[in-house]
């Protein structure tokens, strides 16, 4: 019987060999080797141990396969609440480039995926979100992520290309006996959240992750605001959240309910998402099967224009990125803010008065945020 490999001994209930063993020049080596199997754990070790001593001394980067990369992305990013669509787009990606050598995951390699996505009728914006995880874990396997020796996972990190999204689909900004039907239709936790977004033209992520830390009070205007941090916003600038009557009136309604986040649901669960299967549901009772929860926002959008909001004013309430917008107001620049997001109130005397004019035809095409405090000065 042949003696086994030094560093190497079994732990947990389904007997997983791990490695501890001190390298000389390296430290100690201290990982699983993620097999039961003697053999294979061994297999590993000495492998192992081989790329450390071309890394010292060669400078040679151990081989890594995107699978490995896509764990480490994993776990760093457990705590964000997108986890889940990371989780997702990296199974789908999986069968086509998880065996695969970072080093070989190109645009080339992952042709195969973005034809048969195609071919499964998934829309370029889709199959984008997919490539856009990939690129992520590709620049931080080059940039950040670095061995033991120094050295980074991956030399460079390739240009990948996005798709066109010629076939993306238009806005539908819904009209107000169009936004009755929906809501109406929707379960009580949603419809809040709903309300909330066509009053604020916030995004879907900076609803679900609204924190009671990001409300900043206004004493002069006896009101208050929300300001989102960068890291929770899609164009990374910190965002102001000014509301009308009715999105105070939800807010309102939803305190007490969980001390860390705005929107719960059941017994103050953190909601991760506005589209859901119950939002599907609803559009299609409501016959709006084209109505996305990001039209919601070009609904606010579209309100605050008929309504004569200059586009500097817009584009403050929509948080589009501009160089000249700050959160830094004065209590009457909130003010005029508020007077602003009011002329889009239900509540509001002649808000109800806008009409959208549509296509028609357009109705039969298919449908397709971490914390810190702030305060304004």
């Amino acid at each position: 019987m042949s003696k086994r490999i030094p560093g190497l001994y079994k732990r947990g209930t389904q007997g997983i060999w791990h490695i501890d063993k001190c390298v000389r020049g390296y430290g100690r080596l201290h990982e699983s080797t993620g097999t039961s199997e003697l053999a294979e754990a061994e297999r590993y070790l000495i492998r192992r141990l081989e790329e450390m001593r071309k890394a010292n001394v060669y400078g040679i980067r151990a081989e890594r396969s995107f699978r490995q990369a896509a764990t480490r992305f994993l776990l760093d990013n457990q705590h964000k609440r997108s986890i889940g669509r990371y989780a997702q787009s990296l199974r789908i990606l999986d069968p086509y480039i998880g065996d695969l050598p970072l080093r070989r995951v190109h645009q080339g390699t992952l042709e195969s995926f973005i034809r048969h996505r195609r071919k499964q009728g998934m829309r370029a914006n889709t199959i984008n979100r997919d490539l856009a995880v990939v690129r992520r874990i590709l620049m931080l396997a080059a940039r950040l992520w670095r061995d033991d020796s120094g050295l980074t996972w991956l030399e460079t990190a390739p240009l990948l290309q996005l798709l066109d999204c010629d076939d993306a689909r238009k806005p539908y900004p819904l009209s107000w006996d169009e936004q009755a039907r929906l809501f109406a239709r929707l379960p009580e936790h949603l419809r809040e959240m709903a309300l909330f977004k066509v009053n604020t033209g916030t995004r879907e992520q900076e609803v679900v992750c609204l924190r009671w830390d990001w409300e900043v009070s206004i004493p002069e205007l006896k009101t208050s605001v929300f300001v989102v941090p960068g890291g929770g916003v899609k164009n990374g600038e910190d965002r102001l959240v000014v509301m009308n009557a009715e999105a105070r009136a939800v807010i309102n309604r939803q305190r007490g309910r969980n001390p860390e986040y705005v929107f719960t649901y059941s017994k103050g669960q953190p909601v991760d998402r506005i589209n859901t299967k119950a939002w599907r549901r609803a559009r299609e009772e409501a016959g709006l099967p084209q109505a996305r929860v990001h039209d919601l926002k070009h609904t606010f959008g579209r309100r605050l224009r008929a309504k004569g909001v200059s586009h500097e004013t817009r584009q403050v309430l929509l948080g589009h990125k501009n160089g000249q917008i700050t959160t830094h107001y004065s209590a009457a620049e909130i003010g005029e803010l508020i007077d602003a997001v009011e002329k889009v109130s239900w509540s509001g005397s002649s808000a109800p008065t806008l009409t959208l004019i549509k296509n028609e035809n357009s109705r039969k095409s298919p449908a397709v945020g971490r914390r810190e405090n702030v305060k304004l000065v």
